[in-house]
């Protein structure tokens, strides 16, 4: 699964790990993204990966609102 939201396209970001000693190894920060499905007004379903913050915006919007922009983004939905 890609860690990409499709509502906020966070991605993984990267930084430096720093022990104690202060030695520095790369890591990854993965943003919390799950895959949902979201039922439309006109029945139909859709699933998308959306991060944490991506699921307040759909509860603030409403799935059909997002699902347009989605759609005026060019997103294949």
């Amino acid at each position: 699964m890609a860690n990409i939201c499709d509502v906020t396209g966070a991605k993984p970001s990267f930084g430096n790990a720093v022990s104690h000693s202060h030695r520095r190894t790369r890591r990854r920060w993965n943003p919390n993204v799950q895959r949902r499905r979201f039922r439309l007004a006109d029945g139909r379903t859709v699933r998308l990966t959306v991060s944490t913050t991506g699921l307040k915006i759909i509860d603030r919007d409403g799935i059909d609102s997002v699902v347009a922009r989605l759609r005026a983004r060019g997103v294949k939905l």
